[in-house]
């Protein structure tokens, strides 16, 4: 026991370990339990319009019941495939002219391919707000004249809610966007991926400005004395002192477009999360608390699950001692 405690402990003495692993896991633990038992204690005392308030019991068997509902439509999609595949081979046996067309499995999405809409949606939001958040910081940081030019835009445009922006996206997108035929990419998706940019960029773009004004001046005048090109400061200088700042930013706008995600995604229907829990709350069976919960709980592991990705990241790149 006293060597796993001083494993964990990095070679202190094995009481600090102890009291330090009680601290970060146990108590955390006790906490959640806690929770739990308050939340199983007071739910069914709650009466909505949709029922009593579900406990946790409730809540994992619509858990499973979500998971068995995407393995049997997983099974479905392969039967249909397989069914489609076996015309095709007998009509080509039949005629060798003949040109197949195969058609997609038109179910309705489960949970689980519901989740990866939403995370796909708030990636190319996120990935959309740093291109654009990380040069203009850069620029903001390392001139006072674009600092003073773009920050009363930030100051009035970054406490604006994603429920301002989306009919504003909404309506640009619709006389913008128009394509013939199959398009790239839905109406729905780049509302909501938009939407999840327009919110999300301040963090980075401010923490881009001040990581490169924190540069040592030291390192800017060497750069100077030595004529090194604007791009070659940039690279060498400003990016590597400003990536901690810029990291920290990042995790921020990355956890606001998660939460902008879910509202987005209930105005425009953008099969994710946000619409799951919209119909859910449409539906209004005895389930539909229940299976909001779910995706409660869902939202939340994945926005921790999400910075911790973010913080990994950071530690790789960056030198800073600071996390």
């Amino acid at each position: 026991m006293q060597a796993i405690l001083k494993l964990l402990g990095a070679g202190r003495d094995p009481r600090e370990a102890a009291r330090a692993l009680m601290l970060n896991l146990g108590v955390p633990v006790l906490a959640f339990a806690l929770f739990l038992a308050l939340w199983s204690a007071s739910a069914s005392r709650i009466q909505t319009s949709l029922g009593a308030v579900p406990g946790p019991a409730q809540v994992l068997t619509q858990a499973k019941a979500l998971w068995d509902d995407h393995l049997a439509d997983t099974k479905r999609r392969a039967d249909f495939n397989a069914r489609q595949e076996d015309r095709i081979r007998e009509r080509l046996a039949e005629d060798p002219s003949y040109v197949p067309q195969r058609h997609a499995y038109t179910g309705k999405r489960t949970y689980v391919q519901q989740i990866g809409t939403s995370l796909v949606t708030v990636f190319a939001g996120f990935v959309l707000a740093t291109m654009i958040a990380v040069p203009l910081g850069i620029l903001a940081g390392s001139s006072r004249i674009v600092q003073a030019a773009i920050n009363p835009m930030v100051q009035l445009f970054r406490p604006v809610s994603p429920l301002a922006w989306l009919p504003i996206v909404t309506l640009v997108v619709s006389a913008v966007y128009v394509t013939q035929g199959e398009p790239m990419f839905e109406k729905s998706f780049l509302i909501s991926a938009i939407t999840v940019t327009l919110c999300s960029l301040w963090p980075t773009l401010i923490n881009t400005a001040v990581g490169v004004t924190s540069v040592e001046r030291d390192l800017v005048n060497v750069g100077r004395v030595l004529q090194l090109p604007l791009s070659t400061r940039v690279r060498k200088i400003m990016l590597p002192s400003a990536l901690p700042f810029i990291f920290t930013g990042m995790r921020l706008s990355l956890g606001v477009g998660w939460m902008v995600l879910i509202a987005a995604e209930m105005l425009a229907q953008n099969p994710g999360l946000g619409k799951f829990v919209w119909d859910e709350f449409q539906n209004g069976s005895s389930a539909s608390l229940a299976r909001i919960m779910v995706a409660v709980f869902t939202i939340g592991i994945i926005g921790f699950l999400l910075d911790r990705v973010m913080l990994a990241l950071q530690a790789a790149v960056t030198f800073s001692t600071n996390r």
